[in-house]
């Protein structure tokens, strides 16, 4: 997103003061998928407050990122009942097949990777989301398989 449509959001919340800090966040988080620094740093020009303060108040809440999302966003559960059932052996596959963490994004930009606290699908138990495909009873063996087929979708000319 470039600086003229950050602008134009904060257009529209023209008078604002520190009280509209987290809608306006949130509304450029909707627009864009994340909190750049160039949307951090016009929002603090626009509401006159130290970039320091919009970083504390963005980093208290979880709802706030700073990085894009891939193409493909991973949510491991690690609810109860996932954890019970191996999800933390399925989150260290999913971190080794794409070599990053919690919070990144691969360096192609395919896929992001989220640990959630529960995605409520305890019967499915462990579970993965990817978008707005749940994955099942996943084990270690079937993240390779599953990352493949988002891989082989994103394809040129792959139906």
């Amino acid at each position: 997103m470039s600086i003229r449509e950050i602008e134009s959001i904060l257009d529209n919340f023209r008078n604002a003061g520190r009280d509209q800090l987290i809608p306006i966040l949130q509304n450029i988080q909707d627009k864009v998928g994340y909190l750049s620094r160039d949307a951090i740093t016009l929002v603090g020009e626009r509401l006159n407050l130290p970039v320091s303060k919009i970083y504390g108040v963005a980093t208290f809440y979880n709802q706030f990122r700073f990085l894009a999302r891939g193409k493909h966003h991973i949510q491991v559960c690690r609810g109860t009942a996932c954890h019970v059932k191996g999800s933390a052996a399925v989150l260290k596959a999913i971190q080794n097949e794409l070599e990053i963490m919690p919070g990144e994004t691969t360096r192609d930009a395919m896929f992001s990777l989220e640990v959630v606290a529960c995605i409520g699908a305890c019967g499915l138990a462990p579970v993965i989301a990817i978008d707005d495909d749940f994955h099942a009873k996943m084990s270690p063996d079937d993240v390779g398989k599953i990352l493949a087929e988002y891989r082989r979708k994103a394809e040129p000319n792959v139906k």
